[in-house]
């Protein structure tokens, strides 16, 4: 197979990724990203996943869990692994992707009429007890033109002392934990983004940035040591799971949102990203989230990812960038 530079490899992708390689990577004008962005919708990952809705708005028939969800059987059982096919996880890589909320119009509406969490049968645009929950509710809220401010509330009501938050609050725990903070800050710079935000959520947010901050985005305060091993693999999609590299392509979006530069207390989870590049300016698949899905959006474990390779070396750029050092060296792939 003749060589192809990491950044041509990046750009013979789906639509939903060739649009942020062009524009943030290649620095392609509008006029080029914003045309492949369109075709998101009609073409490849989108038009397949825009397939698959129901009807009635949903997708899987539930909110967050498939309507056939045994929630006493197998599929729910340690392993199995959290189904990927209900409404929730698909606006989520729909917005992700870029997706234009045209391609979903009546979706907001369908979903306030004919969609219920699985958790007490709460009306969908209102959030339940799950910080990730909310903060993905949220987020494709104002995407798709939802009344979702009561969940900017419920956010600033329910961060905890030691500013995060953790979706285990509800059974008692005032500790907060990396994977739910990480998520309820996307919900959160998602409202800011979207509407300017208030000094109150803005000052949520900076709190919850904090939190991971002080602990170099992947150590615990108490001891120094590495939380876990999640904290240092990558995958994607990255779900809702915490890793370094997804705490990253956050601190990046909130620094150009904020206009604010980088703070050093990432170098440490900057150098575990950077190490992870193989020769060939790629970076591999380490794993894939077990559970249902819809089809699969990346390579098996063990290949080069063309996803992961994109967020990396945008974080990179992005960080070498505020400190003065080159930009990451692309090789060839093949």
């Amino acid at each position: 197979m003749a060589k192809l530079s990491t950044l041509d490899w990046m750009l013979d992708s789906d639509p939903a990724l060739r649009w942020q390689v062009e524009r943030d990577l290649a620095l392609e004008p509008e006029s080029v990203w914003g045309e492949t962005r369109r075709r998101v919708a009609n073409e490849g990952f989108g038009a397949q996943l825009l397939a698959h809705q129901d009807a009635d708005g949903q997708w899987a028939g539930g909110a967050f869990f498939p309507v056939d969800f045994d929630f006493h059987g197998p599929e729910a059982q340690d392993g199995a692994g959290q189904p990927y096919t209900a409404t929730t996880w698909s606006l989520n890589a729909l917005r992700e992707w870029g997706v234009d909320a045209s391609a979903l119009a009546g979706t907001a509406e369908k979903l306030a009429a004919n969609s219920r969490w699985e958790y007490d049968n709460l009306p969908y645009w209102g959030g339940e007890v799950d910080c990730c929950i909310n903060a993905f509710t949220l987020a494709n809220g104002l995407w798709l033109g939802a009344d979702v401010g009561g969940l900017v509330d419920w956010f600033l009501e329910h961060q905890m002392a030691d500013g995060g938050w953790n979706c285990e609050w509800v059974d008692g725990s005032t500790r907060s934990s990396y994977h739910s903070t990480l998520n309820s800050l996307k919900g959160l710079l998602a409202f800011d983004e979207a509407t300017g935000g208030t000094s109150q959520s803005r000052s949520a947010r900076h709190a919850g940035e904090e939190f991971l901050l002080a602990r170099h985005l992947h150590r615990r305060l108490s001891t120094g040591k590495t939380v876990e091993h999640w904290a240092t693999r990558f995958a994607y999609p990255f779900r809702s799971m915490y890793s370094v590299l997804n705490a990253a392509d956050y601190f990046r979006a909130a620094s150009l949102h904020d206009r604010t530069p980088s703070d050093q207390r990432m170098s440490e989870a900057i150098d575990i990203i950077r190490s992870a590049r193989e020769p060939d300016g790629t970076w591999i698949q380490e794993r894939r989230h077990p559970g249902r899905v819809w089809f699969e959006m990346d390579v098996p474990a063990g290949e080069p990812s063309r996803w992961l390779t994109f967020y990396a070396t945008r974080v990179l750029d992005w960080w070498d960038e505020h400190h003065g050092a080159p930009s990451t060296t692309l090789g060839q792939v093949g």
